[in-house]
């Protein structure tokens, strides 16, 4: 595997465990109400970003809406290394059953996430889809979900024969069992539209846009202030505790000055950024400049991109203090790019 290849595979590793790390400190600070509500507008924010735009891209124009929402989410959560079945029972009812273990709440995550949580994606994605596509008739149904002992999250599109209220597109219907997987009628990519480089780079857009809007989202839910002190502590643990697992995907090494730099400069190239790295004359400072940011494309507002950034600096500030030796990371945000100093930490 290539450096570039390597380092974007880490990057959407990182951008993972973020999400997961942030996920447990909203529970656990804030309670089952908020993460269920963040959840739910965090998943309501990417439906509208992306559910319509991708049906030509996974190949699902003009297919019957049941069939095409099941296929949907097979399709887009593959995409993101996600393993999800699908079973087919006519144009109008089609199953989707999401496989252990659960990228959302991967690991013991998932121990420590109230069912909340689900409910909160459930209501702002699954429950939108009829919705989205103009058809009244078109609710989800769910028989099992995560965090509740039963087999994990599983449900069925359905076209009913009438017209679904807003409080009937999402139904339980506990104790029913899908039919058997087929492995040879899953839907699968178009393979002449999607190279191994171009899954690997939407794998790591996927989980980085969780991060994009889980931000942006959680602001709207706790407010500024308290987002950004959860956010940056998440992202600091993460960078710490995470570092030694994207520095072996990377091939980086522990040490100084020298190494964090490359090492956060191979990262960064890993977002599909520029970036210029200069070293100090006696090793023990560096500085990177960094442009393009792929963290902040398309998002406008000032605020937004303030209060994401500063956030996202922390993922690496707290990888730079994992490293054997002391160092300092000072960051100063221009328009279009960011100039990382790196310095060593004089012995008292």
């Amino acid at each position: 595997m290539s450096e570039t290849a390597a380092a974007i595979n880490a990057q959407a590793e990182a951008h993972h465990q973020y999400l997961l790390g942030l996920q447990l400190m909203v529970a656990t600070r804030e309670g089952p109400e908020v993460i269920g509500d963040w959840m739910f507008r965090l998943f309501r924010r990417q439906h509208e970003e992306k559910f319509l735009s991708s049906f030509e891209k996974l190949g699902l124009t003009g297919l019957p809406d049941a069939v095409a929402c099941a296929r949907y989410h097979v399709l887009s959560n593959g995409v993101g290394g996600v393993a999800v079945e699908y079973m087919e029972e006519s144009d109008t009812k089609a199953w989707v059953r999401f496989r252990y273990p659960r990228w959302m709440f991967d690991g013991p995550t998932i121990c420590g996430l109230p069912v909340e949580a689900s409910r909160g994606f459930l209501k702002g994605w699954y429950a939108q889809n009829g919705v989205s596509l103009g058809n009244p008739k078109l609710g989800f149904v769910c028989v099992s979900e995560d965090m509740t002992g039963e087999f994990g999250f599983c449900g069925y599109f359905q076209e009913f024969e009438s017209d679904l209220a807003e409080n009937e597109r999402l139904k339980f219907a506990k104790g029913e069992i899908p039919p058997p997987c087929d492995p040879t009628a899953q839907p699968k990519l178009p393979t002449e539209q999607w190279s191994a480089e171009r899954l690997a780079k939407a794998n790591r857009n996927y989980a980085i846009e969780y991060i994009r809007n889980g931000i942006r989202e959680l602001a709207n839910v706790v407010g500024q202030e308290r987002s950004l002190e959860l956010g940056k502590l998440a992202a600091k643990l993460t960078g710490l505790q995470h570092y030694q697992a994207m520095a072996k995907k990377t091939g980086a090494s522990d040490g100084g000055c020298q190494e964090a730099a490359s090492f956060l400069s191979t990262m960064l190239q890993g977002m599909g950024d520029e970036v210029r790295l200069e070293l100090g004359k006696c090793g023990k400072t560096a500085t990177l400049n960094q442009t393009g940011l792929r963290v902040l494309r398309g998002i406008e507002l000032s605020e937004e991109r303030e209060n994401l950034l500063a956030c996202w600096i922390e993922l690496w500030r707290g990888a730079i203090h994992s490293h054997q030796t002391f160092m300092e990371v000072s960051v100063t945000a221009f328009d279009d790019r960011l100039e990382w100093l790196i310095s060593e930490k004089p012995h008292s």
